[in-house]
């Protein structure tokens, strides 16, 4: 056989497999999607976190039927994925491509966006967004600071997971006992846990009500300090802390995956993130009787936050509870 014709043949064999119908109709529809400069500005702010139908309309000051159309768009292209609570549909952006012959030019063009700037007014809109979003939360639970248990107990009570929380606790691989910090100690119930265990414990909250609360709940511990603040607060600058632990705060919480991102900032080497919350769930009456701006999260979501923020996957127990709901208890460390 000729050397041309013997190569033609090995060249023939080697090949791609010719694209099918739906492959270059799933093509279309993604070059499509992202041909519209709206759509890639939705793309790019749906980046790191999730948006119900109206909160895009007021980013966007757009009216629904138009942004309706464009998400339509987006989710055909596999682009966005959708998750419902209760009558509402939230958007994020999908990470993982529908077909991987196309995973390499969806990832291509997310890390383009996210090299892109936001427009000022966007970010502005944003900004103020998420402040209605921590003001809905801290007015709810200024107004019912006084029935806190009686609001708990509709979903999980304290005494359903504090024994299992506890117990990973005390099988966390420390080896320094320094300080601990707890991101929204409710009532203060916990903060009786972490104080024999460490030197000096801090107690946060951005909710003055609940931080009084948790204040007459550790009367008597020496070692517990009070700060109103968030995490972002300058009172914790330069904070190395042991341990911190989020016990059934992230659902109440605008960003979530900030929160974990600023507690691995204060996490010291060795130190352990003790994380308490609901699973995925569709009680959507939670948001008005419980002051509940997310329900529950998938263990993914929050295994891939952490993850974002350093941090590695040590431990996870899940508990159901009779009523239907499931909580996970996580503990996550630096690498």
């Amino acid at each position: 056989m000729p050397l041309l014709e013997s190569r033609a043949m090995h060249a023939v064999e080697n090949s791609p497999a010719p694209a099918t119908g739906d492959e270059i109709d799933a093509l279309a529809a993604l070059c499509k999607a992202s041909a519209d400069p709206l759509r890639l500005q939705v793309l790019r702010v749906l980046s790191r976190d999730s948006f119900g139908v109206s909160e895009l309309c007021s980013l966007f000051e757009l009216r629904q039927p138009a942004l309706s159309h464009h998400l339509k768009v987006l989710a055909s292209a596999g682009l966005v994925a959708t998750r419902r609570e209760g009558n509402s549909i939230f958007y994020r952006r999908s990470e993982l491509g529908q077909r991987p012959a196309l995973e390499a030019l969806q990832q291509q063009l997310f890390q383009s966006l996210d090299a892109i700037e936001l427009p000022a007014a966007l970010r502005a809109n944003l900004a103020e967004l998420q402040r209605q979003r921590v003001e809905n939360s801290r007015t709810f639970f200024h107004h019912n600071a006084h029935k806190f248990r009686e609001q708990q107990d509709l979903i999980a009570s304290y005494e359903q997971y504090a024994d299992t929380v506890a117990q990973v606790l005390r099988d966390a691989p420390l080896t320094r006992f320094g300080t601990a910090l707890e991101v929204g100690p409710g009532d203060g119930a916990f903060l009786r846990e972490l104080a024999p265990r460490f030197a000096r414990v801090i107690a946060l909250d951005n909710a003055a009500a609940m931080l009084d609360k948790a204040r007459a709940t550790a009367a008597g511990l020496a070692n517990v300090t009070f700060i109103h603040g968030d995490t972002g607060s300058a009172a914790l600058a330069g904070l190395e802390s042991d341990c911190i632990v989020i016990n059934m705060v992230l659902h109440h919480t605008p960003e979530p995956r900030q929160i974990l991102r600023d507690a691995a900032a204060y996490l010291a080497p060795g130190g352990v993130l003790l994380l308490t919350d609901l699973c995925r769930h569709d009680q959507a009456w939670a948001r008005e009787n419980c002051g509940d701006l997310w329900l529950g999260f998938e263990p993914t979501d929050l295994t891939d936050w952490a993850r974002d923020a350093g941090l590695d996957d040590i431990a996870s127990v899940f508990l159901a509870q009779r009523n239907g709901f499931q909580i996970q208890v996580r503990l996550f460390g630096h690498p």
